[in-house]
């Protein structure tokens, strides 16, 4: 295991000048050892890239790699002793579950006895002791990328194990069964672990630490509560969430929150100027008429989604989105009502970042 510390930039272009001709914008980062870390962003926003870098299989045109305190940005995936997992299962359709599993062990002359402690923990840990041996040829999809997971975890001398999307091919319903068991085996075997994925879902349950990116740029790194409390950019309160952070356009004047022409008080201190505000459906209350830190709204939407009501609502051109308790008698459409927007859980933003 290793701790990796990235400060680099990464462009497919020569001489890149504008921040669009870079895939990776320049950033420092480290991956503590024995940590357990996601990448999390839409396609397109650098996450892959930033995994190849740190496997070597690509090299940053601009600055260095270090695992360790040592320079590794010239060295290959071997001489990094990485192991990757990618998207879909690779595997030995000839040889048996048992023979997969052993295979990066042996081409490294491990003791067979080791072998086959190793082997035995792993296919344990994954749920494929009673088809070690049976040839992976017949097995169905998700259980070749458990295999293919488990040629990952089998070495326990790797610096770190990524992970690229390792979960595209399995069916929905046996991907939280997967996402358990790798937070578990993280636990157990205290490797360093990079997961790369577009999915929240999978990138907060599995990771401690998350990295949410977007453009090119890492706009936060942090956990689950991190990024759903404090979102350090506006991008992160979009994406995280479902449905993500409310966003309406203020401005501060004379003390005071001027929204869609109405004047709230302000929670804390906070320079004139135009800022937005941001605050989670979860935080969002019906509000008696008048109340303090209330808006007026016209309720567009009411979706009884079982366990909570969506309320959908707009105050002037800008939307906002409640999500209400069950036993509440939701609003009709078309009605008015006031919706609490200011509290201890309001977030404000300026060009996109949190105001401190």
């Amino acid at each position: 295991m290793a701790r990796i510390d990235l400060d680099l930039a990464h462009a497919y272009r020569p001489d890149p000048k504008a921040d669009s001709d870079y895939a990776l914008l320049p950033l420092k980062m480290r991956f503590e050892d024995g940590g357990a870390y996601a990448l999390l962003g839409p396609s397109g926003c650098g996450k892959t890239t930033l995994l190849n870098i740190v496997s070597g299989l690509l090299r940053p045109s601009q600055g260095t790699v270090s695992f360790d305190g040592r320079d590794v940005t010239s060295e290959s995936p071997q001489q990094r002793n990485i192991a990757q997992v990618f998207q879909f299962p690779v595997i030995y359709d000839t040889m048996t579950v048992a023979q997969n599993l052993a295979f990066p062990l042996r081409n490294r002359k491990v003791a067979p006895d080791k072998i086959a402690a190793r082997v035995g923990r792993v296919a344990e840990m994954l749920e494929l002791s009673a088809q070690l041996d049976q040839r992976a040829a017949g097995l169905a999809a998700d259980a070749k990328q458990k295999i293919s997971l488990g040629r990952g975890l089998v070495r326990e001398d790797v610096s770190a194990v990524l992970f690229d999307e390792p979960l595209t091919v399995i069916d929905p319903h046996l991907k939280w069964q997967l996402r358990r068991k790798l937070k578990q085996i993280h636990h157990e075997l205290k490797l360093t672990l990079i997961y790369v994925t577009h999915d929240q879902v999978e990138a907060l349950t599995f990771a401690d630490q998350v990295v949410v990116m977007t453009r090119g740029r890492a706009v936060q790194i942090g956990s689950a509560s991190d990024l759903f409390e404090r979102p350090a950019h506006s991008f992160v309160g979009h994406f995280i969430g479902s449905p993500g952070m409310n966003f309406l356009p203020a401005r501060v004047s004379a003390g005071a929150l001027e929204i869609a022409g109405h004047r709230l008080p302000l929670p804390r201190a906070i320079a004139d100027g135009e800022i937005k505000l941001g605050v989670r459906p979860e935080y969002v209350r019906l509000a008696a008429p008048g109340s303090t830190g209330a808006l007026p709204v016209q309720v567009v939407q009411a979706q009884d989604i079982g366990t909570y009501t969506l309320l959908g609502a707009r105050i002037g051109e800008h939307a906002i989105k409640a999500r209400l308790a069950p036993e509440l008698a939701a609003p009709t459409v078309g009605s008015s009502v006031w919706l609490q927007v200011v509290g201890e859980h309001t977030c404000f933003y300026r060009d996109e970042e949190l105001i401190a």
